[in-house]
């Protein structure tokens, strides 16, 4: 038994199913393979329960819940918001205790490494677009990120 993938090309159901192990061991939601010519994609839905349960902590302190969502979504259309290009886990520091790629605060030249993304056991390095202040961190080291998530604004 095999599965077809874009242009005809047979893939392992073995392969398919260690991608789906993959999305289930690192609670994310889609990933991604792509190999010369051949591309798997296996993706899934969060479970409801999970959401919920995210809901409710916040319950517990109302008036600080809004506060924060509000700004987030003003910066997703900021000229200098950094998104995420991938799905996969933010690291702020190049390992654990080491000092932070950035400081909120902080000046950042063009090119400069602000995070790390650790996508399929590979660390990608996410880069400054311009020069600038970094005026907003939106994500904490360990969490997971998604695609086009907001993740630093660099003003």
């Amino acid at each position: 038994m095999s599965a077809e993938g874009g242009g005809g090309v047979r893939f392992d159901p073995e392969a398919i199913r260690a991608l789906a192990q993959i999305l289930r061991d690192t609670d994310l939601t889609e990933i991604e393979l792509v190999e010369r010519d051949s591309r798997i994609r296996v993706a899934r839905t969060p479970a409801a329960v999970s959401l919920q349960a995210m809901a409710a902590p916040p319950a517990a302190p109302p008036a600080a819940a809004p506060a924060p969502a509000a700004p987030v979504a003003a910066d997703a259309q900021h000229p200098g918001m950094v998104t995420s290009p991938m799905v996969g886990v933010a690291y702020l520091a190049p390992e654990p205790g080491a000092a932070p790629f950035i400081t909120l605060g902080g000046r950042v030249e063009q090119g400069q490494t602000l995070l790390l993304i650790e996508a399929m056991k590979t660390f990608n390095q996410i880069r400054s677009p311009r020069a600038g202040t970094v005026t907003r961190i939106l994500v904490e080291s360990g969490t997971p990120v998604e695609y086009g998530e907001p993740l630093v604004v660099v003003e």
